[in-house]
């Protein structure tokens, strides 16, 4: 227990056997509400609708965290819904991942910035993948990637993100390390979110996909895809460990997607702290480690204040690299 709580805990037992009445301090959300900002489907649908009932199953929450797809922008008409008519909701968290710091990276929330909102905590980790659908005839990523060197726009690859986003970024990544000289050629196509991704590439519009574990797990199961690569530094744990990683076939591409909330700009100090709290013990829980072990999440723990930075600090690094590989001037 911290001093502060110490403090607190002893001077609240004194005035209470003074007979003295407190003020209510516990905040307690009336109608919690997550929004995703993609349609279903994806890694944001995915971060809000398993992070609700697993905060509901806790006894974290006292009611059934309602679940909005807002869709559009690469997550920008969420945040601009937020910043501008939603800024006062205590009970509001939104799902973000390292695709909403590339897109305030490269100023694709026009008028927006990190700095509107309150950024709350993080959940986890979800390595990137590359994948081809089960009856494509590539079966490694030295293959496809072959193909774009020869002709870039003879692969179209489809991610949830924004053209200039995470999931662009990715496959840039892995191209630029393979030696694909000018990696503004590859064929990138944007969908809203990774579900809808996934059924182009089933649908035959599309021959690649490129989006995170977490996105594509489903797909693997049901045996509709074929991963290429994992984007992690060695296989992941688990049933996963039949995915080979990028590194392993000769490229050096590693691609991190880390998952958490903001929450409301003007959100109170009180309905903050239990939103931190909240997803912190959520995060400490032995349900949530099975949550991400099903999923091929990596540990990625950072709450309240220090979110805050390591998201100010992403976004930096995003611009670097989006300026180097041609993105942004």
């Amino acid at each position: 227990m911290t001093i502060t709580k110490l403090l607190a805990r002893t001077l609240s037992g004194a005035v209470l056997a003074a007979g003295i009445a407190l003020p209510a301090l516990a905040f307690e959300p009336e109608s919690p509400e997550c929004i995703a900002p993609a349609n279903p489907g994806g890694g944001w649908d995915f971060t809000c609708r398993q992070v609700g009932k697993s905060l509901q199953d806790l006894g974290l929450i006292g009611k059934t965290m309602q679940v909005v797809n807002l869709a559009g922008g690469g997550g920008g008409v969420a945040f601009a819904e937020v910043v501008n008519k939603r800024n006062d909701s205590n009970d509001l968290l939104v799902a973000a991942s390292s695709a909403t710091a590339t897109r305030l990276a490269q100023g694709a929330y026009p008028g927006n910035t990190r700095d509107q909102v309150r950024w709350v905590a993080s959940v986890g980790a979800d390595y990137g993948v590359i994948a081809v659908a089960k009856d494509s005839p590539i079966n490694t990523l030295p293959e496809l990637l072959d193909k774009m060197k020869a002709d870039p726009r003879s692969v179209a690859v489809a991610g949830g993100s924004a053209v200039g986003g995470w999931d662009h970024l990715k496959v840039l990544i892995a191209a630029k390390s393979y030696g694909i000289d000018d990696v503004r050629q590859v064929k990138y196509i944007a969908f809203d979110g990774g579900g809808e991704a996934v059924t182009q590439l089933l649908a035959g519009s599309v021959q690649a996909f490129t989006g995170d574990i977490s996105e594509a797990k489903g797909f693997v199961d049901s045996g509709d895809i074929k991963v290429l690569a994992v984007l992690a530094p060695e296989r992941l744990p688990g049933e996963f460990d039949k995915f080979p990683t990028a590194r392993e076939q000769g490229v050096d591409a590693i691609g991190a997607n880390w998952r958490g909330f903001y929450a409301p700009g003007g959100m109170s100090d009180d309905a903050y702290a239990f939103w931190v709290d909240s997803v912190g013990k959520l995060y400490d829980s032995q349900e949530w480690k099975d949550v991400m072990a099903a999923n091929g999440m990596a540990p990625l723990d950072l709450r309240g204040a220090d979110f805050q930075k390591f998201v100010s600090d992403s976004v930096e690094s995003i611009t670097a690299i989006s300026k180097e590989i041609g993105i942004i001037k």
